[in-house]
């Protein structure tokens, strides 16, 4: 587990949690979106365990730090009020009402929210959603994961779980998905897809010279999206030619979008968004010939995201202080 700076807090302090599949990011967040303490940790794998890691994580900020609420960003479906995780598929719980069960373990008051949504209430205070009236905050990472900002508030659905844009079918019969469908959008942009990608045309011997080549060869696992990224970088044409898929499908899937929801501004965030200096400008090409009615009708804005990948955690702690706030108005 590794820790973040300690000091001195100048104002109501909140734990932000960002739980995904692999690992958990717990920070303590001030008003202003800044992190002042982070710890880190791997993804327990049962329920139990991973209630016991939250209540650790907590403590040990709060030894540190006066905190008054914690906010949860999960990946997972949940109900409309956010008292109940439903699914989370690379989590334990099921059914389960964890910002009640994590209250009563902590002591504190303990809020919930989606991952994706998180990130969109982080951006829209602290970073690059500021002063977009609808918007698209869409975080590209293992996965594709996605928050609808409509007249500054987050846009749920019906029962919670708008909207899933990663499994919009893209290619009918494409890649297989782990959501049970085949040609989902994020099976062609995501980290993982950027990966498959350069399989594909590393298969095709298209690429002879490409340092991915022998280094995969090699040792298979090293082929990761981070290698990708740094070998697009250093000029690689394999990885330079997975971006500009990746960059095709972005803008497919966006004018895809901009169809139904009609954004003014989009925002990429998650770990790839975070790296869209190396695909975006080509991105908003494809988006631009993709969307019905091209060049008779006004484009998004696509931004990178400010927050990068802490947005989770800083999200989080923006709902446990929203959280907080509607409490004390409902009591007056």
């Amino acid at each position: 587990m590794t820790s973040g700076r300690v000091g001195n807090s100048g104002g109501a302090l909140t734990v932000g949690i960002d739980i995904g599949g692999t690992s958990v990011r717990a920070s303590v967040v001030d008003a202003q979106g800044r992190q002042l303490d982070t710890l880190r940790t791997a993804t327990p794998p049962t329920a139990e365990s991973l209630e016991y890691c939250l209540h650790r994580l907590v403590g040990e900020l709060r030894d540190r730090w006066a905190v008054d609420a914690v906010g949860l960003a999960i990946a997972g479906f949940l109900t409309p009020d956010r008292q109940v995780v439903r699914f989370a598929p690379h989590l334990a719980w099921r059914e389960a009402r964890v910002p009640e069960i994590m209250s009563e373990r902590i002591g504190l008051p303990v809020f919930a929210e989606h991952d994706a949504n998180s990130a969109a209430i982080a951006e829209l205070h602290f970073g690059a959603a500021a002063g977009g009236h609808n918007t698209l905050v869409l975080s590209i990472g293992t996965g594709i994961g996605a928050g609808m900002i409509m007249d500054g508030q987050i846009y749920r659905g019906s029962f919670g779980v708008a909207p899933e844009f990663g499994h919009l079918t893209v290619v009918p019969d494409g890649r297989p998905c782990g959501c049970g469908k085949r040609g989902c959008w994020e099976r062609y942009c995501s980290g993982t897809a950027l990966v498959d990608t350069v399989v594909e045309l590393l298969a095709s011997h298209d690429y002879p010279r490409s340092v991915l080549a022998a280094e995969s060869e090699a040792d298979p696992g090293s082929l990761t999206g981070r290698r990708v990224a740094a070998a697009a970088a250093d000029g690689d044409r394999a990885a330079l030619a997975a971006y500009a898929d990746m960059a095709k499908w972005l803008g497919y899937g966006l004018g895809m979008v901009a169809d139904i929801f009609d954004p003014d501004l989009i925002v990429l965030a998650g770990g790839v968004g975070a790296a869209s200096g190396q695909f975006l400008d080509d991105a908003r090409e494809h988006y631009a010939a993709a969307v019905t009615g091209a060049g008779y009708r006004q484009l998004a804005r696509i931004r990178g995201t400010q927050l990068g990948e802490a947005a989770g955690v800083i999200g989080a702690a923006q709902v446990a202080r929203q959280g907080l706030a509607a409490q004390f108005e409902g009591a007056q």
